[in-house]
């Protein structure tokens, strides 16, 4: 299979590297287009204001693999590897292995998920891949994993071009409960502004946030109430399966507004 591979961590983070190794010694064909740097929680964010400079990486991935390190966003790494340096499309899109997990809302954030939203965009079946912690270094399980997904995929491919959001739990392999489908879950935190003093005296914010944990997670309008959320069968040590897409029309709402003639009066 050809597959491109991108993330937020940086084109050195060892989630990502494990990954495309992985795939690579597997036999498949990996293309690896990353930032050059740390570019978490940046979104869907698309660099139009300044040059994206890009530079190909020798000697840090396993030979059979072709890197490029990018100085945009994740979403720009994506759109560049696929109209710049691939000749044709590939069959999937990865992004990850994400160093911390990407549960719930954190999706509308995420560079990961954004990435991987890029390929489903262009029609191409994409997976978001995230270890749920930011201190554990274990990554070859989820590595495994993909590549065991990547190729019931390609065994039994989806009807559309879909994107799976994926999280591992931070745990040994063989205390991995197993693999769930899950809806998308409900994470809140609680954000705090740290004030500081920089050495002009000049004030500063950093922004830090805690999970608030145990939050009742929200019904679903169409999936039945029993399907777990990622936010609670992660708790579980399972490993999440989320599919996303990137429409966002709120058809309970549409429904009420369409029913109740809403908009009939103001025009």
């Amino acid at each position: 299979m050809k597959i491109l591979i991108s993330n937020d961590d940086g084109i050195f983070a060892l989630g990502m590297r494990t990954l495309a190794n992985t795939l690579a010694q597997a036999g498949h064909q990996v293309t690896v287009v990353c930032p050059d740097r740390e570019r978490s929680a940046t979104g869907h964010g698309l660099t139009i204001h300044q040059p994206i400079r890009v530079e190909i990486v020798d000697s840090l991935f396993h030979p059979l693999v072709t890197a490029w390190s990018c100085s945009g966003t994740p979403s720009d790494c994506v759109k560049f590897a696929l109209s710049a340096v691939m000749d044709t499309p590939p069959d999937f899109v990865l992004s990850g292995i994400n160093h911390g997990s990407n549960l719930g809302t954190d999706v509308l954030y995420s560079g990961t998920v954004s990435a991987a939203m890029e390929g489903t965009l262009e029609g191409i079946t994409s997976i978001a891949l995230s270890l749920a912690s930011f201190t554990s270094r274990e990554f070859q399980p989820a590595a495994d994993f993909a590549l065991t997904l990547i190729n019931k995929l390609t065994e039994q491919p989806l009807k559309q071009a879909t994107l799976l959001n994926v999280n591992i739990p931070p745990v040994k392999r063989e205390a991995i409960a197993g693999a769930i489908l899950t809806r998308q879950g409900l994470r809140r935190y609680i954000e705090t502004f740290a004030k500081r003093i920089d050495p002009r005296g000049k004030s500063y914010y950093w922004l830090a946030g805690e999970v608030v944990e145990d939050l009742e997670q929200p019904e679903h309008i169409h999936l039945p109430g029993h399907i777990p959320t990622d936010v609670q069968a992660i708790q579980e040590n399972y490993i999440t399966i989320t599919p996303l897409q990137y429409n966002l029309t709120d058809i309970f709402s549409f429904e009420y507004l369409y029913q109740n003639q809403w908009f009939d009066s103001m025009i």
